[in-house]
């Protein structure tokens, strides 16, 4: 198999098609699809970096017509309408948030925790943490993953074998992190070698110093 290898730029596919439904977040597809017959108008989607929250929370704000926020910036001025407010987390400003989830609009958030684990201090906010429903995603099995790191080669404008796409997913840590990561450093190095991706060259990079893990 022949393979162009381009140094083009690289654009993530994030709309509802190009997202990959597995066991572990099939909860959380089902309620952003549901929209807008929520049963709450306000929501949190929860796991690893990587595992596709900013995607589903995209998807979101298009058919939402939300506005996108970070945690941090939640001390400055608030927008009306639906909201995404991404990557809650320590030193997310308390206040302002327990403003937003009291004013009672659409609202979609994302984390690294479950809301119940939230590091809040204001009682207020803690009690409303808890009360949120929330959806995690995924618990990471081979099809999600190898579906993962098909996207993820594709948005670089690259076809990999799939014996190739199996080994590295077989020898890397099982994170949707440590696939991204990994399929930026072969398609680097593809481009630096001027060679195609193949098995050789994916057994090249495992085989260096932390070559499964480092980005």
């Amino acid at each position: 198999m022949t393979q162009l290898v381009l140094p083009l730029e690289t654009r993530s596919a994030s709309g509802r098609a190009d997202f990959i439904v597995a066991p572990g977040n099939q909860q959380a597809v089902a309620f952003i699809d549901s929209w807008p017959r929520w049963p709450a108008p306000a929501a949190a989607l929860y796991g690893p970096p990587a595992s596709g929250k900013s995607h589903l929370a995209a998807v979101w704000a298009g058919r939402a017509g939300a506005t996108v926020l970070e945690a941090t910036a939640l001390e400055g001025a608030i927008p009306d309408g639906p909201l995404v407010v991404e990557n809650v987390g320590p030193g997310v400003p308390e206040t302002a948030l327990f403003a937003l989830l009291e004013r009672g609009g659409p609202l979609l958030l994302t984390a690294q925790a479950p809301p119940a684990a939230w590091p809040v201090a204001l009682p207020d906010l803690k009690s409303r943490a808890n009360a949120l429903l929330a959806f995690a995603l995924w618990a990471p099995d081979d099809a999600l993953l190898m579906g993962l790191a098909v996207k993820l080669f594709a948005d670089r404008q690259v076809e990999v074998p799939e014996n190739v796409v199996l080994h590295m997913i077989r020898e890397l840590e099982r994170s949707p992190a440590a696939i991204r990561d990994f399929v930026a450093r072969a398609d680097a190095a593809a481009l630096a070698r001027k060679r195609p991706i193949t098995l050789n060259l994916i057994k090249d990079l495992l085989a260096q110093p932390g070559g499964a893990s480092e980005p």
